[in-house]
């Protein structure tokens, strides 16, 4: 009999992934560093981030299919390579020179990698995980949200050290190898399986076991209407979230009158609250339903973002931005656990990733947005009205989504109810 794998340790794999992939977040740490070496433009380095970022949303979108194919392993496996080789390959193209080479390497094979490597090790812990779907989702996408923060400090120091070609490629191969490992113990659960005493706790009514609302195919799921409003809340909590991350710093300076090292301060702590709240809001999640959750995002922020142009006071304006950044990692954990609860384990991964390209449409919506709204009226706090007027559309539309599933709950609850032969005839 074939020995079933510890969950925990499954968990513990996909935040080995997530936590290598999420380094792309400490991108930051290269840009000065390029620039005085190539005398290359900051909105050209700047570039091969937002290019990963795209290639992160298109690989997900059309890469799902192939992770749920394949399995998790196969497809850790390839997001190892990819992104491992493209990190490497950046070090390749810094001592060619060539920009590039750069956006090649770490800009289109680096983002192949983060595509495959974010939704393969998601969709496998969900299905280990029938009892706390969110706290599974929220763990490894809280290993992404934290990376960063881990990263930025070794880059840091790597770069000091031994310079920056030879910075990429210790890191490329630190990730590579870390990747690989975490991939091997992956596995899909067996059809049916569920962990210790949960069926026994189900049935003594101890523990709600709540019925996915269907089992679609990710081709199935895009005809829904279920599906474009996850994917417009994702969108515009993602949008608003980023476009307050870009902007955080000179808001900071601007509004507060903080000190520039003071606001760089700010904004580094602020990232332990953007992953904080990956973990946090999918587990409240776990108690209070998905749905629940993004209305309160919603409400949550609706608040907050009319509250922030009119803050002078500098703890209330850091509560406020900790507080978003954590509806705004949330965002990211919950989402899986969502898409599972209404379409089903089927094909989680497939669905996921195009769930995902909400994620690169938002990422160059949200800071264009905020920096031509500066441009044009001279600050950024106009931009933030208009965000709490995006997410009063995100608060709508969380509300159309609770009549949806209703309505098909409804439809399941008759036919249920209805004789076994009545519904074998059909």
């Amino acid at each position: 009999m074939k020995k079933t794998k510890n969950r925990w340790l499954i968990a513990a794999s996909a935040v080995g992934i997530h936590i290598s992939i999420g380094s792309v977040y400490a991108w930051s740490n290269f840009t000065n560093p390029l620039i005085e070496q190539f005398g290359w433009s900051a909105s050209q380095v700047q570039l091969t981030f937002s290019i990963a970022i795209l290639f992160l949303g298109l690989s997900a979108a059309f890469m799902g299919h192939f992770v749920e194919k394949h399995g998790p392993r196969k497809a850790g496996i390839l997001a190892a390579v990819c992104f491992g080789v493209g990190v490497m390959g950046a070090g390749f193209a810094v001592s060619a020179s060539s920009l590039p080479l750069l956006y090649v390497f770490y800009g289109v094979l680096g983002g192949i990698g983060l595509g495959v490597g974010y939704i393969a090790p998601v969709s496998t812990l969900v299905k280990w995980f029938p009892d706390r779907r969110g706290l599974a989702t929220g763990l490894a996408i809280m290993g992404f949200g934290f990376a960063a923060a881990i990263s930025s400090p070794i880059m840091e120091v790597l770069i000091t050290s031994v310079g920056l070609q030879n910075t990429f490629y210790i890191l490329g191969a630190s990730y590579f190898l870390i990747m690989i490992l975490s991939s091997l113990y992956l596995e899909k659960p067996e059809e049916g399986w569920a962990p210790a005493g949960f069926v026994d706790k189900a049935k003594s009514g101890k523990v709600e076991q709540k019925r996915d609302l269907a089992q679609l195919t990710a081709n199935e799921a895009v005809k829904t209407k279920r599906f474009y409003y996850l994917w417009l809340m994702l969108f515009i909590n993602v949008t608003c979230g980023i476009a307050i991350l870009s902007a955080a710093k000179p808001l900071a300076i601007d509004s507060i009158g903080m000190t520039t090292v003071q606001a760089a301060a700010l904004v580094g702590v602020l990232g332990i609250f953007n992953g904080a709240g990956r973990l946090g809001w999918a587990t409240i999640s776990d108690y209070i339903g998905r749905p629940n959750t993004y209305t309160a995002f919603f409400v949550i922020q609706i608040a907050l973002f009319a509250l922030l142009p009119f803050t002078t006071n500098a703890l209330l304006f850091q509560v406020t931005l900790a507080i978003i950044y954590t509806c705004y990692g949330g965002g990211f954990s919950s989402i899986p656990a969502y898409i599972a609860d209404i379409f089903g384990t089927r094909q989680l991964g497939a669905i996921h990733g195009y769930i995902l390209t909400a994620w690169s449409a938002a990422g160059l919506a949200g800071p264009m947005f905020a920096a031509w709204m500066k441009d044009t009226t001279g600050s950024y706090e106009s931009s933030l009205l208009f965000f709490a007027g995006l997410f009063v559309v995100a608060l709508i539309i969380s509300i159309l989504i609770r009549i949806d599933i209703r309505k098909i709950e409804a439809q399941n609850e008759k036919v249920l109810s209805r004789p076994l032969q009545e519904v074998v005839s059909e």
